[in-house]
């Protein structure tokens, strides 16, 4: 059983309702991360919890409207912009918004400044990361982690993706993300 330490923490990607069954751009699957995640977080309720966000203005620029290549998804303050219920995520849980700007893409949790000043405030070293989509948020935010020095444990039992997610998968590890699933804290 791995002990977890302050130094460690939760990293939950995305877990939005229109990423999620009958959402304005469903995860094939994206449902299935939920119970595994709340265990995660059961796991991590005494350390340091962080969940991402697309929080989009509604002219957002990746919006297929606007040019962009998906549908018009998580707009800032509307119903398919937050977590479902069935996320238990704790009281103390920071909340990383992204892709905030109009003209700007934004994948990563790390496009988000924030993020890296909260985790080096706490003294952050090691990131566990799953969510949605393996093939897009979760490998930007991933990647960006491991450029930003930190450890990688990738959640391959919470993720959930579109198309890639195997590429996806195999880019990260390549990166130096190491697989992790939950029985590995059991």
């Amino acid at each position: 059983m791995k002990l977890l330490s302050r130094f460690d923490a939760l990293v939950i990607v995305d877990v939005q309702k229109d990423f999620l069954h009958g959402g304005a751009l469903p995860i094939p699957f994206g449902d299935r991360v939920i119970p595994i995640l709340n265990k995660y977080i059961m796991k991590f309720k005494k350390f340091n919890i962080y969940c991402t966000r697309d929080w989009h203005p509604a002219n957002h620029m990746s919006f297929k409207e606007n040019g962009g290549q998906w549908n018009t998804h998580c707009v800032a303050y509307y119903r398919g912009s937050y977590p479902p219920d069935a996320l238990k995520l704790p009281p103390n849980t920071i909340i990383i918004s992204k892709g905030t700007e109009p003209t700007k893409e934004a994948y990563s949790a790390f496009s988000n400044k924030n993020f890296d000043k909260y985790l080096k405030l706490q003294q952050i070293d090691t990131l566990y990361i799953g969510g949605l989509a393996t093939d897009y948020c979760v490998k930007e935010t991933v990647l960006d982690a491991i450029k930003s020095g930190y450890q990688v444990k990738l959640l391959v039992d919470a993720c959930a993706g579109l198309s890639g997610s195997e590429d996806a998968i195999f880019d990260m590890i390549d990166a130096g993300a190491e697989p992790f699933a939950l029985i590995m804290l059991e």
